[in-house]
């Protein structure tokens, strides 16, 4: 089931923090043995993979901290649909498996959107590029903007696969590589290339610039 309401209440932060906190003290976890970040991070990560607390519970095995996490999770959601209220998670995992669920919905989102763009795509995760999927599965015209090399948020979920796979998930894509730089000289960028080329998991681009070599790059050391 899929509890969807008309009007409901959209839980900042401090709002988890406080229901997470209440959960934890209902089941006798004290923070000291499972901090309460941790939990709150898993629980994020577990719904930007799309993840129900079925589904959370069915993977986490016999990791005793993830057992605990997995019952507040759910203790956590059953308190989230009785005051009829989402956290930011929930916003797009809700909608992505209501669009999957639901044809009508679907169908109608899908012809009212021709064309989807998505800028930074490479600090998506797997929840986002699943709703990008599903809003341009009706004319197929996603284009997606960004840069592999400045990926920098997989502790929050980001997931660096979704731009250096786009073109074999979405068929007949074109890639196109955006090499000129506007900013900078040619020495700053001959000295980012060589530090950024040996990045593992990347597409691997060159840049350059039309204005000139400038100053050369140095370095300071400092205490």
């Amino acid at each position: 089931a899929l509890p969807i309401y008309r009007s409901f209440a959209i839980y900042d932060t401090e709002d988890s923090k406080k229901i997470i906190s209440d959960c934890m003290k209902q089941m006798n976890i004290d923070d000291k043995v499972i901090p309460q970040k941790f939990i709150m991070n898993q629980i994020s990560m577990a719904k930007n993979r799309l993840m129900t607390p079925h589904d959370f519970d069915a993977e986490v095995g016999s990791d005793y901290k993830l057992q605990q996490v997995s019952s507040i999770y759910t203790l956590y959601q059953s308190k989230l649909e009785e005051s009829m209220a989402v956290d930011f998670d929930d916003i797009i995992m809700k909608t992505v498996l209501l669009l999957r669920q639901n044809e009508e919905v679907r169908d109608h989102y899908q012809n009212k959107f021709h064309y989807v763009l998505v800028d930074e795509f490479q600090d998506t995760n797997y929840a986002q590029f699943e709703l990008a999927l599903l809003l341009s599965g009706g004319y197929g015209n996603l284009m997606v903007v960004g840069d592999d090399d400045q990926s920098i948020y997989k502790f929050r979920g980001a997931t660096i696969e979704n731009i250096l796979h786009f073109d074999e998930q979405v068929h007949g894509a074109k890639v196109i590589k955006l090499e000129e730089n506007y900013r900078s000289t040619s020495h700053i960028l001959n000295a980012a290339n060589s530090v950024i080329r040996h990045n593992f998991g990347r597409r691997g681009k060159e840049l350059w610039s039309r204005k000139g070599e400038g100053e050369k790059v140095f370095i300071k050391q400092f205490d």
